[in-house]
């Protein structure tokens, strides 16, 4: 080979292997590193307690830009959201969305339900192993230990040794029990009554902190002991009835369902902090300790996430009371919105814009005031319990001989007593198809399902899928029914309810906001327990030990 041959084969040499090696470096350099997870500094979670979607476009335009729509134009909207299980009600509502389940795995099937094994009434957050903590009544005697399943903040604190706190407030105790799991720093509710105290159960401490004494010896609560006017002119509240009508309750000692609405004058015959609960300055009051909380646990302070577990419960209280369509509900969401953009603004200058995590939704949504809805020919209605219960037990004592197969009937279900029925040498399956058959025959029944249908089939869709979600094999009844559309088990005709498996007690809102949480929209269906997935994923933490939903990918950034 000529010796200039060789050069330039050398030199060619060169300049690829060193270009090569330019390429390697400049994609090694370029490569982005990978994040496995957020941290964000504090997560906030927000259940609004009756709170329907439609409530979001309903009021949009009274809205201003700090609250709902700061959630909705800058985070992500959740539109098409519901519960998947029955009955919707606060507890299964707030154990649901916390522990990322159903009452099927979670086992808080209602508020109070029937249990078999001491046949007798129990409620849900009731225990009696512990003690009130700044009270002297039994309104502290909370623990959160018929819940079966870890909830998101139990892992948070499970993944974080510990050191991550978690902080659950509510005007409701069982609004604050339950999302604050079995391992929460602590739960705060409200006692109301004389004092307007926040106090906890000994299941937490021994005795309150110093920032909770301060803010009750503030008399905060005192200062809420005013007169309720509109925050806006009422005659701008077009999106809702007439002021004044028949589908309101009125409180004791008014003389009117209407604005303004007295609140020192009626004080005493409403049981004064009482008062405060059906009326948006509870949820104010609320926002009010939670600020306080924001101090004096130092929440969001360091790079260990902290939870801050918050739900308004004034909201129910209003919509049971008014109606779903009153302008006291629009009033509500309107001082709502105003509390909401408090906290953020704290928020922001506290733990710092793009640090902490927000997720808002309810626990259950609601019905329109049935009288209403029937008055505008729409088919709505009321059950007539007494006269069902007297032609159920007419067909139980001629059917068996005795009333006593039945041992209770509750949450839309029919307890039976095994024993009776082994005694009477009479078949269990054969027992609740004959009751479910003699059920559907009742007007205002539109349903029925048996616990053996319960056991032996897995429904993926419709009416059954949702109750077998809310379907707990070891705390459920024998029986289930379901009522006509539009049609409520009450005595009363004002106020709005909730509790069954449809759309209207089920599409709630679902808004995510923050670290790690991109801008948009979804109308895929969305179901409650997938939140706590879709937050553990974002934390990069485990999913609570009971978890059956999954999470939202649309969701991340």
């Amino acid at each position: 080979m000529k010796k200039s041959t060789f050069v330039l084969l050398s030199l060619a040499l060169s300049v690829a292997v060193f270009t090569y090696g330019q390429r390697r470096k400049k994609n090694v350099e370029e490569k982005t590193p990978v994040e496995i997870a957020q941290s964000p500094k504090l997560v906030v979670g927000i259940v609004v307690d009756q709170m329907r979607y439609d409530y979001l476009t309903r009021f949009w335009n009274h809205y201003g830009e700090g609250g709902f729509k700061r959630l909705v134009n800058d985070g992500f909207n959740c539109k098409n959201n519901h519960f998947n299980y029955a009955p919707t009600s606060t507890g299964p509502g707030h154990a649901s969305v916390y522990s990322g389940t159903t009452p099927a795995t979670h086992g808080i099937i209602g508020n109070n339900w029937y249990d078999k094994e001491s046949g007798e009434e129990v409620y849900c957050a009731g225990d009696d192993g512990y003690e009130s903590v700044g009270t002297t009544s039994d309104a502290g005697k909370m623990s959160p230990h018929r819940m079966l399943t870890t909830t998101i903040t139990d892992q948070l604190r499970l993944h974080t040794q510990q050191r991550g706190k978690v902080i659950a407030m509510s005007i409701k105790d069982r609004g604050a029990v339950l999302p604050g799991g079995h391992t929460a720093n602590a739960a705060y509710w409200f006692e109301g009554a004389e004092t307007g105290n926040w106090i906890t159960s000994s299941y937490y401490m021994d005795a309150l902190p110093q920032w909770v004494n301060d803010f009750n010896a503030s008399d905060a609560a005192e200062g809420y002991k005013k007169p309720w006017t509109t925050l806006k002119p009422i005659n701008t509240y077009v999106e809702s009835g007439l002021d004044a009508n028949v589908y309101e309750g009125i409180f004791n000692g008014a003389t009117t369902t209407a604005f303004p609405h007295d609140l020192p004058s009626i004080w005493d015959a409403n049981n004064q902090f009482e008062l405060l609960r059906k009326t948006p300055f509870g949820n104010s009051i609320l926002a009010d300790f939670a600020l306080a909380a924001l101090e004096g646990e130092d929440l969001g302070a360091d790079t260990i996430t902290d939870f801050l577990a918050i739900s308004f419960s004034s909201t129910d209280y209003v919509g049971h009371f008014f109606g779903v369509n009153s302008k006291e509900i629009q009033d509500t969401y309107l001082r709502l919105d105003q509390d909401l953009a408090r906290i953020f603004t704290a928020l922001d200058e506290k733990v710092g814009r793009g640090e902490y995590t927000v997720f808002l939704t309810a626990d259950h949504a609601a019905i329109n005031v049935p009288a209403y809805l029937a008055d505008q020919k729409i088919p709505a209605g009321y059950l007539d319990m007494g006269g069902m219960q007297q032609e159920f037990n007419e067909f139980l004592q001629y059917k068996y001989g005795t009333t006593d197969v039945v041992k209770n009937i509750s949450n839309n279900q029919v307890f039976l007593d095994h024993k009776i029925l082994t005694n009477l040498d009479i078949d269990l399956d054969d027992a609740e198809d004959d009751i479910a058959k003699e059920l559907l025959t009742y007007e205002a029944i539109n349903q029925v399902y048996t616990g053996h249908q319960m056991w032996t089939n897995e429904y993926t869709e419709g009416m059954p899928y949702i109750l077998q979600n809310g379907y707990n094999q070891k705390r459920s009844g024998d029986i289930l029914f379901v009522q006509r559309p539009g049609f409520i088990f009450s005595s009363g005709r004002t106020g709005s309810t909730h509790g069954s498996p449809m759309i209207y007690d089920t599409h709630a809102p679902l808004l995510f906001y923050g670290k790690g949480i991109r801008q948009g929209s979804t109308v895929n269906r969305t179901e409650i327990p997938d939140i706590v997935p879709t937050l553990a994923t974002l934390l990069g933490i485990a999913f609570p030990n009971g978890a059956t939903g999954k999470p939202i990918g649309e969701v991340f950034k």
